[in-house]
């Protein structure tokens, strides 16, 4: 998994991989703690991702979120869902982030 991963996550995995091990576990754990669906738990972390302001981040989990099948449309929503509580510029940005990846085809 480690060398399939860009930029700084695959280099901090790559030279620490111990320590991206214990990450890695501590996410299946937080995975399997409650009764999400694998499409609410990517929903919920794009959100978070959000509402973090990491660009990576939505990148991320919308480049994922697209490979598990999630529409692009539903991937939008929850930018326009972050206006209420962050604010329509954080959520713009948001869309754009979102729209680097679902616009890639």
């Amino acid at each position: 998994m480690s060398k399939d991963l860009p930029g700084a996550a695959g280099d901090l995995a790559r030279k620490f991989p111990l320590i991206w091990s214990a990450y890695a576990e501590l996410g299946a754990a937080t995975a399997d703690a409650g009764g999400l669906s694998a499409r609410e738990r990517r929903l919920v972390k794009l959100a978070l991702a959000i509402g973090a302001g990491s660009e990576g981040a939505v990148h991320s989990h919308t480049r994922r979120g697209v490979s598990e099948g999630i529409a692009a449309d539903d991937l939008h929503q929850v930018a326009l869902l972050a206006i209420g509580p962050l604010g329509l510029p954080r959520a713009v940005a948001a869309g754009t982030w979102i729209s680097d990846v679902t616009d890639e085809d």
